[in-house]
């Protein structure tokens, strides 16, 4: 419970699983109902990262996984997923199953994306691109259980805590809360909200 800032700078590399890159770990965990789970107690059931895709090809498998793509730099790039192209535009989120045969055409040189995966039946994830105005104040709350995490896609976006701090927000650099008080947003630039649940009861 509360909130911490991460740093871009500090995020641990872990190779691709298909061993054809390497990917930044912004955040992961394990959703509280399935704490007590066995199968959870080595894997994760939320992972936010960072990905520098610079070459085309096959994106590793994630069975039984759920996938948000969100290009965060470059021009874009055409996703085939279970053989249906899906153009990916910059700053524009794109959910797939991570069962699918996945492969990626480069449309104008290497791009930078920001995944969110959730472990189907244990959490859920919704991502936004918002933009953040000088003129104004924007606030952000949880829900209760839910993990809020607020990325900045450009420097310029300063976040204040439920106690007062503040926290100067370089590109890519990321603000993770959970529990009662919201955030305050000031400055001037583009965020990414991904918001974490609990997957609904069966």
């Amino acid at each position: 419970m509360g909130t911490d800032v991460l740093r871009w700078s500090e995020y641990p590399s872990v190779p691709w699983k298909n061993g054809g890159g390497v990917t930044r770990e912004v955040a992961s965990g394990v959703v509280p109902s399935a704490l007590a789970s066995a199968e959870s107690a080595d894997r994760f059931d939320w992972r936010v990262s960072v990905a520098d895709v610079d070459t085309q090809g096959p994106f590793s498998a994630f069975p039984g996984i759920d996938r948000v793509i969100t290009l965060v730099e470059g021009e874009g790039m055409v996703l085939t997923v279970d053989g249906r192209p899906q153009p990916v535009a910059p700053l524009d989120p794109f959910a797939f199953s991570g069962d699918a045969a996945t492969d990626c055409r480069l449309e104008a040189g290497a791009v930078r994306d920001m995944n969110v995966m959730t472990r189907r039946g244990h959490a859920t994830a919704r991502v936004r691109i918002l933009s953040v105005a000088a003129a104004r104040t924007d606030t952000m709350a949880c829900a209760a259980g839910e993990i809020l995490l607020v990325m900045a896609v450009t420097e310029g976006v300063t976040v204040a805590d439920p106690g007062g701090h503040l926290a100067t927000l370089g590109p890519l650099d990321c603000v993770r809360h959970e529990g009662a008080g919201p955030l305050v947003l000031s400055g001037e630039g583009t965020v990414a909200e991904i918001r974490i649940n609990p997957a609904p009861a069966r």
